[in-house]
């Protein structure tokens, strides 16, 4: 079953734009912060000096410009996103933005099925800060979907995702809420987050055939948020079935078979599921 999907990637990451045009990079605080000067040296029997103030970064009106046009565009048009940010960068290589400018071209990649762009986007968003909530749920989420079994590089990919999805929970459990969002922005985006770390981690198990951890993931990922991934309610009816859940498999794919994208594969599943419950000896009676 496991090599049937994974036979289909132009299906899932369909499913995955559709997906990335829900979630908008919302910033949590993602501007890098101008490094610290350090303290005038002393002379032999001087006191040292108490350190100084830092500098308020040089605003260059040109940068910040730029910057607001790029955050100010609405609904987030991927190719005027992908446009305008790199423009940025190569206009201004070092910018205080750049990390919160990686992370919204990493969306934006992904929505026009740029995989390559997408990723590379992501890994410099990343390097800039190893805890960009915007990067990492999104990174665990679409590694762990590409990932191919066999490839030399599959246990780095498989790997590289867990740690990605686990990070993204840990930090998303501690967030604070930023000033600029309210109390329903904020709950939403985090959701949305948490979501898609989670698919990402039960994504891992389920190519690790661990179905029963899968289904724990898939469960969160398909109830944090109103319209799930139907990817998601997918994967979670395939480990259902490997757990012999398969009652509870068929309900998972007919909410995956609701999304035209993917009512080829979801409905034959449920008919499968079904089929197989009916089939399933009746437990034994106390």
């Amino acid at each position: 079953m496991r090599r049937k999907l994974n036979n289909t990637p132009g299906l899932i990451l369909l499913a995955l734009v559709l997906l990335a045009g829900t979630v908008a990079a919302q910033g949590y605080g993602q501007g890098q912060q101008p490094p610290k000067q350090p303290a005038p040296p002393t002379q032999p029997g001087q006191a040292a000096a108490q350190p100084a103030t830092p500098a308020a970064p040089i605003v260059n009106a040109e940068e910040e410009a730029a910057y607001k046009a790029l955050f100010d565009l609405k609904p987030d048009p991927p190719d005027a996103v992908i446009q305008k940010g790199e423009e940025f960068l190569k206009t201004f290589p070092e910018s205080r933005y750049r990390e919160a400018v990686y992370s919204k071209l990493t969306t934006a990649y992904l929505a026009i099925n740029d995989m390559d762009k997408m990723f590379a986007a992501g890994e410099k968003a990343l390097e800039l800060n190893p805890n960009d909530v915007d990067v990492l749920p999104l990174m665990a989420l679409v590694v762990s979907r590409r990932a191919q079994p066999g490839s030399l590089d599959f246990d780095q990919k498989i790997a590289k995702a867990e740690k990605y999805a686990r990070q993204s929970i840990a930090l998303l459990a501690e967030i604070v809420k930023p000033v600029n969002m309210t109390d329903e922005e904020f709950a939403g985006a985090k959701s949305q987050k948490l979501s898609m770390a989670h698919s990402g981690l039960g994504m891992v198990f389920f190519q690790r055939q661990k179905y029963a951890d899968a289904v724990g993931e898939f469960e969160q990922a398909t109830t944090l948020i109103p319209s799930a991934d139907p990817v998601d309610y997918f994967l979670l009816g395939l480990c259902l079935q490997q757990t012999k859940r398969y009652s509870d498999a068929a309900t998972a794919f007919e909410k995956c078979a609701v999304s035209p994208v993917m009512q080829n594969r979801c409905k034959p599943a449920v008919d499968q599921a079904k089929k197989q419950a009916a089939a399933q000896p009746a437990p034994p009676k106390q």
